[in-house]
């Protein structure tokens, strides 16, 4: 099973009631319990710590995926050294797929742009530079938002947005619901049947559902309503919220 955090098992720093319960009924029942995040900031220990102090569920952080991870699998030797745009999970997910970090545009053979909230015209600047010169564009996700308490903020796609409207490249995409995210989940997955639950229709739901997984989507992040939804954002099955998930699974 694969779950979004955000929007999905919490919201900001509030749990999402229920959600401890459901995760541990599932657990119990069998399932091999993986959680997938677009969310490049931080690394997957500070996630699991995270996940634990929020909702009080406990998992191993070889169990959280992080689009900056799925990043990094995408780098080989001809793109060293890299610039990173983004928090410390991106930087780290870099130095330990072993490549050499830059802030050099004129050297930098890829350039990484994820969520950065202490970004500046300088970062955006350097970024451009360094794919207009030609260096690998790669963008962690192409969230344009992410769901807080009250209105949604910024993510990471509207900061790869001002890379690629500055340079005129279009990036390649490694979070969901896009192929590198998609393997580096099923690397940690399982034999037997997938379910991938999340609240973005545009992520989560599509990127199970180019998986072949069964998809669920939650009501509690940024989702339409799901009679308008089409095509790899139309969900298998719809819930109020993560609690109700083991009452969808006959558990």
């Amino acid at each position: 099973m694969v779950l979004d955090l955000d929007g999905c098992v919490y919201v900001g720093s509030d749990p999402i009631p229920g959600a401890r319960e459901a995760l541990e009924a599932a657990r119990d029942a069998g399932f091999l319990v993986v959680f997938a995040t677009n969310n490049s900031t931080k690394t997957p220990e500070v996630v699991a710590g995270r996940l634990e102090e929020i909702t009080g569920f406990t998992v191993e952080p070889d169990r959280v995926v992080t689009s900056a991870l799925a990043a990094a699998t995408l780098l080989d030797d001809a793109d060293d050294p890299v610039l990173p745009i983004g928090e410390s999970g991106l930087v780290a997910a870099i130095i330990d797929a072993g490549r050499e970090l830059t802030e050099d545009p004129d050297t930098a053979r890829a350039v990484i742009v994820g969520l950065d909230r202490a970004i500046s015209y300088d970062r955006i600047h350097r970024a451009s530079r360094a794919v207009i010169l030609g260096a690998r564009f790669i963008g962690t996700n192409h969230d344009p938002t992410f769901p807080t308490s009250s209105v949604p903020a910024p993510g990471a796609g509207s900061i790869v947005a001002a890379v690629e409207r500055a340079s005129g490249r279009p990036p390649e995409y490694a979070g969901k619901p896009f192929a590198p995210m998609r393997r580096a989940i099923a690397e940690r997955l399982g034999p037997g049947p997938t379910w991938m639950v999340g609240d973005r229709p545009d992520t989560d739901i599509a990127c199970g559902r180019m998986a072949g997984w069964t998809t669920v989507l939650v009501r509690t992040g940024v989702a339409p309503h799901p009679d308008q939804l089409e095509g790899d954002e139309r969900p298998d099955h719809v819930i109020p919220t993560v609690a109700d998930l083991p009452g969808l699974l006959g558990l």
